[in-house]
């Protein structure tokens, strides 16, 4: 044998699973959070877009908006995980 004592081992398939899905889990977040954003910003430059304003508070505006509601869903998924 290698001398390896049993808790050295590398990582029991369960373990190995679990850790893959808890991966996907939060690069599924990471893109819930680029979509929410991306959504808003989208809303916000149309306004600014069919409103012909010169500076786009629309799109600033709704972009802050976004990333706060992004930040909010991340938040309770996680202590929703975590439960």
């Amino acid at each position: 044998m290698n001398g390896a004592k049993p808790d050295q081992r590398k990582d029991t398939p369960e373990k190995a699973k679990k850790t893959l899905n808890g991966y996907a889990y939060y690069s599924g977040l990471g893109f819930q959070m680029l979509a929410v954003i991306g959504i808003f910003t989208f809303i916000g430059y149309k306004i600014d877009e069919n409103r012909s304003s010169n500076t786009p508070w629309f799109t600033a505006l709704f972009s802050l908006i976004g990333v706060f509601g992004s930040m909010y869903l991340v938040i309770k998924s996680i202590k929703d995980k975590k439960s």
